[in-house]
């Protein structure tokens, strides 16, 4: 009798953690939309930076007011369509195809998923948005930044439609997925590495465990996403130069100066130095773990309220 009750207790506490992909993937579109709409400014920032090979800009404060002052304040918020639009798709993908992972990865006879299986689920969902979304949406938004100047009429790109027209019809298909390869490197290690950091720090700092329906105050799922966020940036930010670099460039007037991502590497070593791999690496910092602390604390918020309603009043 009590190896029955051992049963259905642990059969409960499978169920509790079935939380459907497509859930995963709303939580993590809304959480996107408000992402973009706050951090758009250090991202055009961070992408300026990248792009500066002549030291116009001395630093994150500088190349922000000299970016408001010759271009209008409304420069900082440059490509961001694009930008929003591919974050919404891009968290979809991510947070459902990691959810649909994680549920091929778990133990059929236990449920539980290991740190292995959690590592892997994060770095395919990290490729797939890559090769799907990422890619393009970068390219488009990279080529909008660069841009500068104040008049529309003699800007090359007149908005993100025309930007990826005339990318197509000048460098062919291809020409939108300039730098896929660091792109599918950066993005499948960093989440690989968020998904894991954050499982770990939700059950480290406020014993937290999917499914358990506990729900996080949005001030924890912030402490929680802003330092599964800081590992990433680290890690991979010559992937993020080099990736940035491919897609700035085009084959208008003549050769490309980057051959791939090995000879970009090489080529900024040798030219730049070493430190030149981690162009932008501070913006990248203040971009992206805030940007991870918005997003989970909308994402859970929705996801919690979801295992309240449907999952923990059916057990």
């Amino acid at each position: 009798m009590m190896k029955e009750d051992e049963a259905k207790d642990n059969s409960n506490l499978h169920g509790r953690k079935s939380i459907p992909p497509y859930m995963k993937a709303i939580s993590g579109s809304v959480g996107g939309i408000m992402e973009a709409s706050c951090l758009q400014p250090i991202d055009v920032i961070k992408t300026r930076l990248q792009l500066d090979r002549s030291g116009n800009y001395k630093g994150i404060l500088h190349c922000g007011a000299t970016i408001s002052q010759t271009e209008g304040v409304r420069a900082l918020w440059k490509g961001l369509t694009p930008f929003a639009t591919h974050l919404t798709l891009k968290y979809a993908l991510r947070m459902g195809s990691n959810a649909v992972l994680q549920s091929a990865f778990k133990d059929p006879e236990t449920g539980k998923l290991s740190g292995y299986g959690r590592l892997l689920s994060g770095f395919g969902a990290g490729v797939l948005e890559a090769i799907v979304i990422v890619t393009p949406f970068e390219v488009v938004k990279i080529r909008l930044q660069q841009q500068k100047g104040l008049s529309p009429e003699l800007l090359k790109y007149k908005g993100p439609v025309h930007c990826a027209g005339m990318i197509i019809r000048e460098e062919g298909f291809r020409g939108l997925w300039a730098g896929v390869a660091p792109t599918v490197m950066r993005n499948g290690t960093n989440q690989s590495a968020m998904f894991t950091a954050k499982n770990a720090f939700d059950v480290l700092l406020w014993k937290k465990h999917e499914g358990d329906g506990k729900v996080l105050q949005p001030w924890q799922s912030m402490i929680s996403g802003f330092l599964a966020g800081t590992a990433g940036p680290i890690c991979t930010g010559p992937f993020d130069v080099v990736k940035t670099r491919l897609m700035a460039q085009s084959r208008e007037g003549g050769e490309l100066k980057y051959k791939g991502m090995t000879h970009a590497i090489r080529t900024i070593y040798a030219e730049e130095g070493l430190l030149a791999l981690w162009k932008g690496l501070l913006p990248r910092l203040m971009r992206i773990p805030p940007g991870q602390a918005i997003m989970w604390a909308v994402a859970d918020q929705l996801i919690g309220l979801y295992e309240r309603r449907y999952i923990q009043t059916a057990l």
